[in-house]
């Protein structure tokens, strides 16, 4: 198997806690002597470094959430001097101001590890080319993929995203051998292939790395089929690091963490409790093994459970299932929690395309939810009775996953917004 690093991946968890609390230790010391932000949070938690004995203490550390880095914008959390950072990205911004994360020399080796071990774990090899899709510049993720392959000892492909039909013809002049994006470009990406009449087993292409959003298995298969590959789901977040968080295998059963670097826990996200393995909460990393940005405790709001079983690939870290959703994306509507990908999980076991979108209004104190859906070629073709049948099919699966109704709308081909970064899949005018 093309294992990246077996030595640490497949470690005793004797071994791995050894490192996690030796980590630990170091981190909590730097946090508190060169971030005010930290030395005030433990202060007023009444723990100091000394308490840190063990990767086990880490529960008697205070949360860090993301509002933390808006108020410190844009340096305040950082550990290290200005001149012993080589890099700083930040999240898109989409909702107040931008996260910024820096990183040391080392913290950037770290990251290019993680991703370079989750192109491993998806059957990549130094001989291989890797097409990187991600955008470059302040996002995370195409720079994480491109250093990862290039760790790898692999051949970088630094295509960024956009101009689609350019895409394939790279795919196909340039021997591409494993596609890195988000999982809607992927799904864009081989429509198109379809659309110029390209037989897509004619590709070298034969893995995807695609994470940045969320996705379902029926997705999933949906980008094996138009694409002829195995896809791969991959985890990052800006604040932590960015790609190569945690990663899938060959299993596909759920996506190893990097634990010597990034230590997971899972909470109820109203108590803040420590839930046990198997559990569905709130993802939680301490960054352990990070220099410039040692978050401790963070707050992900990505909805997933743990579990430390050894995996059938031989590795030993733990695993993450694949995020439900996200707690602070996650739709309240009619006193129903509802997330996007469950919505995506009924029109693909309906064989509908999966370009959707979900309009939540209130109306007169009531709320009310439309999913608009395209119709593929062969619906389109279909009379007005038969596609007011479709819609009326489809009311009727969402309100058995949903446990609310949602008004459906089928609208023509190519009416949606094709997206090359994240897909934008709700629309809420509710002004909560």
């Amino acid at each position: 198997m093309p294992y990246y690093q077996p030595d640490i991946e497949c470690a005793s968890t004797d071994y791995i806690r050894a490192i996690q609390s030796a980590r630990l230790i170091k981190m909590v010391h730097s946090a508190y002597n060169n971030v005010p932000f930290y030395k005030r949070k433990l202060d007023e938690a009444g723990i100091s470094p000394a308490d840190i004995h063990n990767i086990e203490d880490v529960s008697k550390l205070p949360f860090t959430v993301k509002n933390d880095l808006r108020d410190n914008y844009p340096y305040g959390l950082f550990a290290v001097k200005p001149c012993d950072l080589v890099r700083v990205h930040a999240s898109s911004g989409t909702t107040g101001k931008q996260t910024v994360v820096g990183y040391t020399a080392n913290d950037i080796d770290l990251w290019s590890q993680c991703a370079a071990r989750a192109i491993a774990a998806a059957g990549g090899t130094k001989d291989d080319f890797i097409h990187v899709s991600y955008g470059y510049g302040l996002f995370t993720g195409g720079l994480g993929l491109h250093y990862g392959a290039e760790k790898l000892g692999a051949t970088a492909i630094p295509v960024s995203s956009g101009n689609t039909k350019r895409q394939v013809q790279i795919l196909q002049d340039f021997g591409s051998d494993f596609l890195c994006c988000t999982p809607s470009y992927a799904m864009f990406i081989g429509e198109t292939v379809r659309d110029m009449g390209i037989d897509p087993k004619t590709l070298k292409l034969r893995g995807g790395i695609f994470g940045a959003e969320p996705w379902t298995d029926n997705m999933r298969k949906e980008i094996e089929r138009l694409l002829a590959i195995k896809a791969f789901d991959i985890y990052g977040l800006s604040e932590i690091s960015g790609p190569g968080v945690a990663y899938e295998c060959e299993c596909q059963d759920g996506m190893h963490i990097c634990e010597d670097y990034f230590y997971p826990e899972i909470i109820n996200p109203d108590t803040g409790e420590v839930l046990p393995d198997g559990e569905y909460g709130e993802l939680v990393f301490t960054c352990i093994g990070k220099e410039a940005l040692p978050l401790i405790r963070y707050r992900t709001r990505d909805i997933c459970a743990l579990r430390h079983a050894l995996c059938s690939c031989g590795r030993a870290f733990v695993r993450m299932t694949k995020p439900r959703g996200r707690s602070d994306d996650m739709l309240i509507i009619r006193g129903v929690n509802v997330f996007p990908s469950q919505v995506e999980h009924v029109l693909l076991e309906l064989k509908m395309d999966p370009n959707y979108l979900i309009l939540v209004d209130r109306v007169n104190n009531l709320d009310s939810m439309e999913v608009q859906v395209e119709m593929n070629s062969a619906l389109f073709s279909d009379t007005v009775r038969d596609i007011e049948n479709t819609e009326k099919r489809i009311e009727s699966a969402l309100q058995s996953t949903l446990n609310i109704h949602a008004r459906v709308r089928l609208l023509e081909p190519g009416t949606l917004p094709r997206s090359e970064g994240k897909a934008k899949r709700v629309i809420d005018n509710r002004n909560l």
